[in-house]
C-alpha cells in the first residue's frame, strides 16, 4: 500500500506542474482533479509553501515571486521580456524540464525562456545545474535538493549573463547531459543566433559540452536571424516552441531533421 509520504509526493508533482503550466491553482479545482478533499489540498499547499515552492493565496496558490537583489529591481529590460509571451514561456519551460531526469547534470543558458526551465525544476531532486545566468543561480541557490555551479566571467549589463573568456574556459571543463539555450532567432539555414555576440559565444560553449542540445524559443523567434551565430541547426537536437507556431514556419526545420515539440 502506498504510504502517505508517497501520495503527497505524487500530488505535489501534479500540483506544481499545473502551477507552472497555468500560473495559478485553486483548491477546489485541484481537489476535483486529484480526487481528494479540499482539506488535503490545503494541507499540501501549506507544506509546499513551507518548502518555498509556491505562495498561498485565498483559495489557491501562485508561483513564488522571482528572487531579485534590490539593485536589480528597477532594471526593466529583463522584466519586460519576461512579461512578453509569459504563458508560452511557462509551457516551454515545463516541457523542457520533463526531459531532465533526476541525477542529471544540465546546462541552462541565460535568458527569459531558459529562466522558466530553471523554475520548472525547483521541486526536483539530485539535478546539478551549470549556468551563466546570475538570476537562475539566485533562484535555485537556496534549494537543498539541487546543486548549482556558476560559470564565472564578466557580468553583462541588463541580462544577468556571465560572459567572456573566463566563462568559456570554465565551461569547457565540464560535460553535461543536456544543454538548454534561448535564442534571439532560429533560422533553418542561418542557424541559432543572438543579438549579443558575447552571449552567443558562451551559449556555443555550453552546447559544445552537452550530450543533448535543446533550444527553447517561442514562435516569434522562428525564421529570425540575429547578429551573431550560436550554432548551425545541424548541431542541435531539439526545438521546444509554443503551440502557436505554424506548420509553415516549422517545416524548414523538420526538413533538416530537427525534432520539434510544440506545447
Amino acid at each position: 500500500m502506498v504510504d502517505e509520504a508517497q501520495k503527497f509526493s505524487e500530488r505535489s508533482q501534479k500540483i506544481l506542474q499545473e502551477l507552472l503550466r497555468t500560473g495559478e491553482v485553486f483548491v477546489d479545482e485541484l481537489a476535483r482533479r486529484l480526487k481528494v478533499s479540499p482539506t488535503t489540498i490545503r494541507r499540501d499547499l501549506t507544506e509546499l509553501e513551507r518548502q518555498g515552492l509556491l505562495r498561498r493565496t485565498h483559495g489557491g496558490a501562485v508561483p513564488v515571486e522571482p528572487m531579485l537583489y534590490e539593485p536589480f529591481r528597477h532594471v526593466s529590460s529583463f522584466q519586460e521580456q519576461e512579461r512578453q509571451f509569459a504563458a508560452e514561456k511557462r509551457r516551454i519551460g515545463l516541457a523542457a524540464a520533463t526531459l531532465i531526469a533526476d541525477g542529471e547534470v544540465v546546462a541552462i543558458g541565460a535568458g527569459t525562456t531558459t529562466t522558466q526551465v530553471a523554475r520548472s525544476i525547483r521541486h526536483r531532486r539530485g539535478i546539478t545545474v551549470i549556468t551563466n545566468a546570475i538570476n537562475i543561480a539566485m533562484e535555485l541557490s537556496h534549494l537543498d535538493n539541487l546543486k548549482v555551479f556558476v560559470t564565472g566571467g564578466l557580468l553583462s549589463e541588463d541580462w544577468f549573463a556571465l560572459v567572456g573568456p573566463m566563462a568559456i574556459d570554465n565551461t569547457s571543463q565540464i560535460f553535461v547531459d543536456k544543454a538548454f539555450v534561448g535564442v534571439d532567432g532560429i533560422h533553418a539555414e542561418r542557424g541559432l543566433t543572438s543579438n549579443y555576440p558575447d552571449q552567443a559565444m558562451i551559449h556555443r560553449a555550453l552546447l559544445r559540452q552537452a550530450r543533448k542540445k535543446i533550444v527553447v524559443a517561442d514562435r516569434r523567434k522562428l525564421g529570425v536571424i540575429g547578429t551573431a551565430l550560436i550554432a548551425p541547426i545541424a548541431e542541435v537536437d531539439m526545438l521546444i516552441t509554443d503551440k502557436g507556431a505554424s506548420e509553415e514556419s516549422l517545416a524548414p526545420f523538420i526538413a533538416r531533421g530537427l525534432t520539434i515539440r510544440r506545447v
